[in-house]
């Protein structure tokens, strides 16, 4: 049996949860409790070195550590549906898509909660090693959050979903960074229609509740 391990308040795992559920994939949960530090205990570090969730078991035994390598492993192992194209060109621009949302949206979020949260002081990076928050960093991320709203609804006039006229792993990346950005006081509002009509669509799909 598949073994996710998640903490059902933070982003990342939600892809995940996403994924699997769009796949149809039956699968154990461990929750890591992230606000009280467990994913830096010596428990999870035999789990997880990198402190970070999700990781994924997988049936073979395997660990996976970070969203990439369990989107990969997913899509290999249950490949229908497709959620990363089926055609070459397909692929293609479904990764560009899910590379843009994930750097220009994602980690724009993070880099302005991380800088700013004081619950998150030194721990401004994911990860075993402790860094210093940066004030000038969280100004930054918020300013690329604002323009990651205004470039996704552009982008979507007249789509349906992110890429290839396809719902696919760029769409559940999107979607739960959207939802993420609350945190840094940042949602869909008047000026972003076709960003509000399309995770509208979005939370008609059984998975996005979760």
């Amino acid at each position: 049996m598949i073994t996710l391990y998640d903490c059902a308040t933070a982003p990342s795992p939600r892809r995940a949860r996403i994924l699997l559920a769009e796949k149809g994939v039956a699968h154990d949960t461990v929750q890591v409790d992230l606000r009280s530090g467990e994913q830096l205990g010596e428990t999870y570090r035999q789990v997880n070195p990198q402190c970070t969730v999700p990781a994924l078991r997988t049936e073979e035994g395997a660990l996976l550590t970070d969203n990439a390598a369990i989107a990969a492993y997913l899509e290999a192992r249950y490949p229908e549906p497709p959620l990363q194209g089926r055609t070459p060109l397909e692929k293609a621009e479904i990764a560009s898509w899910h590379w843009r949302v994930e750097f220009e949206g994602l980690m724009a979020i993070a880099e302005a909660l991380r800088n700013s949260a004081p619950a998150m002081a030194n721990r401004a990076l994911p990860g075993p090693v402790d860094y210093p928050q940066i004030p000038e960093l969280a100004q930054r991320g918020l300013a690329r959050v604002q323009h990651f709203f205004v470039m996704l609804n552009e982008h979507l006039a007249g789509r349906d979903f992110i890429a290839a006229g396809v719902f696919s792993i760029a769409d559940i990346t999107a979607v739960v960074a959207v939802d993420f950005a609350r945190i840094v006081k940042v949602k869909p509002g008047d000026a972003h229609p076709h960003l509000q009509r399309w995770r509208a669509a979005m939370a008609l799909r059984p998975s996005m509740s979760l």
